[in-house]
């Protein structure tokens, strides 16, 4: 995709939704790392019905570490691969309270070495909770980058890197908001709504749906 259409591939996004949010509900920066966790292989639906029950008692991770693995297994036993999210989750706990302060870090290497957390989580936790503009990788901005020619690529890491040089400064921030929305609501996997995409002129792909 050209400079110009990419610029104008943003521009429309943020025209539609100027101030775009994620969906997990959260309530301060640890329970966004939680969710953001529990949401691996997950939907936000899913992981936002479980949550709102856990977060009311556990919301810092001296309460996390208080309430134990095997009571929030009982919280999060209805999201796929609960018992692994669970361990993972008191161990980070742990971690936070014996490392850093019980704060959460605002720094990528820190937060990849907390169990459970990947690149992905952690870029996500540094754009919603600290304002970074970095661009988390899931499977619909995967698809989206390749499907359109934004930012081809092989692997999540490689998609990342291209984004992160094409997209213009200034749409950095709530880039990755804008092209997950895009890729749940438009850019579906089985079947993209293109007679509804506001980028479908600008847009790549061959087998656009009717």
């Amino acid at each position: 995709m050209k400079k110009a259409d990419i610029a104008e591939f943003f521009r429309r996004l943020e025209a539609g939704n100027p101030d775009p949010r994620g969906e997990l509900e959260y309530i301060n920066p640890f329970t966004l790392l939680v969710a953001v966790v529990l949401s691996a292989q997950a939907t936000d639906a899913g992981v936002n019905k479980a949550t709102g029950p856990l977060f009311a008692v556990a919301d810092t991770p001296q309460k996390m570490l208080a309430l134990g693995e095997a009571r929030l297994r009982d919280y999060i036993r209805t999201i796929g691969l609960f018992n692994t999210k669970a361990k993972n989750i008191i161990a980070l706990s742990r971690v936070l309270i014996d490392e850093h302060d019980s704060a959460v870090p605002r720094d990528r290497a820190a937060l990849e070495k907390l169990p459970g957390v990947g690149r992905k989580t952690a870029n996500v936790v540094l754009n919603i909770a600290f304002g970074e503009p970095t661009i988390a990788v899931d499977t619909h901005i995967f698809r989206v980058g390749n499907r359109t020619g934004l930012a081809p690529g092989k692997t999540p890491l490689a998609v990342e890197q291209k984004l992160e040089k094409v997209v213009p400064e200034r749409y950095k921030l709530h880039a990755h908001h804008w092209l997950i929305l895009h890729g749940r609501y438009v850019c579906k996997a089985r079947k993209p709504d293109c007679p509804a995409c506001i980028v479908g002129d600008l847009c790549a792909y061959k087998a656009k749906t009717l």
